[in-house]
């Protein structure tokens, strides 16, 4: 009797040619796409400096910087700029070197480099610091040591400079400051896919798609129908799952409570719109619940959620630039943690607006009124 359950089971399988595909043909792309692109540790991360001695000295730290291989260095007009491009995302790191350096240097009074890294993830962030030890290796500061043999009693220093590191936005490196605002993304999509994902399949399996399709709506009306409750649904729960997070694990308050609104709209649009697209394409509800998978999980690996982007190569990176999650995390970082401008989050806000435009034009071509 147990044989004979296993082949009826074998043969259902067999008759869901789309289920065994997946089965099959998921995990192969999912290996291939996270042994190439997810590493840990990022190159090429890019550090704003405003150096305002120029002189062969601090030529000597960018040169040592820029010859690890781990920064890549560009200059900005002010100190103020530096913050600002961190802030924006454009830099992780930065350094700042005043106009007094050499002065200083040669009369031994140990001068200051101050050091900015961008502490949102905070993994990142000590690499940063480690990686930036490179500015004051012997290669650097042996050539910074200056005594005079016709003075008396000269104290040099140990250091010849002294490097002052400041950690930008999350200066206690909070974990829960940089997972959990990633984590309301993750939530609500996982809660959306699976709303809208079997939407149209149960409809098709109860048998109730055909009282739909007798009916005089159009195609738009029933996409934008079946759309508005869940979204009104997706939209409760993520202001119940931020509000959680303000109070159990105190995340600070965003620059804007209607640019968090916006957020949110647009985001659960979404991801509403792309699990009603789903449902469309799936004739069961495990091939639903299957091409929901696809997404989630590299939505989460590739998106810089868990992994900075910096890390992932430049031939896998566009992947990451057509997952709604990616700018999700940038925008919601940007609100809670960094106070970043609306105009530097704008392409991020566009972004999003144009996934749900797609993925809801997309569902009212797909749908058709015949069985």
């Amino acid at each position: 009797m147990i044989l004979a359950i296993v082949k009826k089971e074998l043969l259902q399988l067999r008759r869901d040619p789309r289920l065994v595909g997946l089965i099959i043909v998921m995990p192969i792309v999912m290996l291939i796409l996270f042994g190439m692109a997810l590493k840990l540790e990022p190159k090429n991360v890019r550090m704003a400096y405003f150096d305002e001695d120029q002189s062969i000295f601090t030529n000597l730290i960018k040169t040592s910087l820029w010859s690890d291989g781990y920064f890549d260095l560009y200059e900005v007009k002010s100190k103020e700029a530096i913050v600002e491009e961190i802030r924006a995302g454009r830099a992780k790191a930065g350094f700042h070197v005043n106009k007094s350096f050499s002065a200083e240097l040669i009369e031994n009074q140990q001068p200051h480099v101050t050091f900015y890294v961008d502490g949102t993830m905070p993994s990142l962030t000590t690499a940063m610091k480690y990686h930036s030890g490179s500015a004051t290796n012997d290669g650097v500061t042996n050539g910074m040591y200056f005594s005079d043999a016709d003075s008396e009693n000269v104290v040099i220093a140990e250091e010849p400079f002294i490097m002052d590191t400041v950690i930008l936005f999350n200066p206690d490196e909070k974990e829960t400051w940089f997972f959990l605002p990633g984590v309301i993304g993750v939530l609500i999509m996982q809660i959306a896919l699976i709303l809208t994902g079997i939407t149209v399949v149960r409809e098709r399996e109860k048998r109730t798609m055909e009282q739909l399709l007798v009916t005089p709506l159009s195609k738009t009306t029933f996409i934008i129908g079946k759309l508005i409750p869940y979204i009104f649904i997706a939209l409760l729960d993520f202001y119940f799952i931020l509000g959680a997070g303000w109070l159990l694990f105190d995340l600070p308050q965003p620059t804007s409570h209607f640019l968090m609104f916006i957020l949110a709209f647009d985001y659960v649009a979404v991801m509403i719109s792309l699990g009603l697209l789903i449902s469309l394409f799936a004739k069961t509800q495990q091939q639903a619940m299957f091409l929901a998978i696809f997404i989630i999980v590299p939505s989460i690996l590739l998106s810089g959620f868990i992994f900075p982007l910096e890390a992932i190569p430049e031939s896998i990176r566009p992947v990451s630039n057509i997952i709604p999650f990616t700018f999700f995390a940038d925008i919601i970082r940007g609100l809670l943690v960094k106070h970043t401008l609306f105009v530097d989050l704008l392409n991020s806000y566009l972004a999003l607006t144009s996934f749900a435009v797609v993925f809801t034009v997309a569902s009212i071509i797909k749908f058709r009124k015949t069985l």
